[in-house]
């Protein structure tokens, strides 16, 4: 039994880069396209849901989403998430509509053909250097002001103990949030660990829930109040993943220690 286990995840995880490659193969003209101009990414952002979708799907995932409140299409977001997975990425573009460019970490840009699109339309940072991060204010203003939204997982990245529920938040989301009066944009992702993890034999197809929470409003904000808006953002999706899964235990809020972009 064991052994048809890891068959399945060898074969499983195979099919998911299948997945990724074909529809960016059939649709790469359009694609190009699409990101000669930053005028244009709406266009790029319509594709890119459709990849997120048919991955999914492909993979046997399907998802319920519960919204506490209907997204203003004509309003820019900050949108944050806990990160556990790959399927994160896929997930967020199928459950938002407006379009956005996420803030990610460079060495995906390394992933043969995904890459190559993926260096083009998101902003890249590079967590090790003071200037990246500087760099990353700058592009998503950019952004911002072409009436984009901007999404970033504060944890910076996967856990590598994939036990703990919800790391810390780093600040860099909430410092863009603020300096540009957008509203934050709580996401909660329940079972994507569970369906996909980082782990290779692991994961299964299966429902993934996610819950889209009201707006925190950040007009009238200061950078003093960063710390709380930090905080209070990271209780909701936390108390959200405590309500997925009773049973799990996390670091309180309190236990929160203040961390850097």
């Amino acid at each position: 039994m064991k052994i048809i286990k890891i068959i399945f995840w060898i074969l499983w995880r195979i099919w998911f880069y299948i997945l990724m490659a074909v529809p960016i193969l059939i649709m790469f003209p359009f694609l190009v396209i699409s990101i000669i101009s930053y005028n244009s990414y709406p266009y790029f952002f319509k594709m890119a849901r459709i990849w997120a979708k048919f991955i999914l799907f492909g993979m046997g995932f399907y998802y319920k989403i519960k919204k506490e409140q209907k997204i203003d299409p004509k309003r820019s977001y900050m949108i944050v998430a806990n990160h556990t997975s790959m399927t994160d990425i896929m997930l967020m573009l199928a459950v938002i509509k407006n379009p956005f460019v996420f803030v990610g970490k460079q060495e995906l840009a390394k992933i043969p053909l995904f890459g190559f699109f993926y260096k083009r339309t998101c902003i890249l940072v590079d967590r090790n250097c003071s200037k990246s991060k500087n760099e990353v204010f700058k592009k998503a203003q950019k952004r911002l002001n072409m009436g984009l939204s901007v999404c970033i997982f504060p944890e910076g990245g996967v856990p590598s103990d994939e036990s703990m529920i919800l790391d810390t938040f780093k600040d860099g989301a909430f410092r863009l949030a603020i300096d540009h009066q957008i509203p934050i944009l709580p996401i909660t992702f329940a079972d994507n660990k569970k369906r996909f993890s980082y782990t290779f034999f692991s994961g299964s197809p299966g429902v993934m829930r996610v819950k889209v929470h009201k707006p925190i409003e950040t007009i009238g904000k200061t950078a003093l109040d960063r710390k709380n808006l930090r905080d209070e953002t990271r209780e909701v999706i936390l108390n959200q993943l405590n309500l997925f899964n009773p049973k799990s235990d996390n670091l309180l809020p309190s236990t929160i220690q203040e961390r850097q972009v």
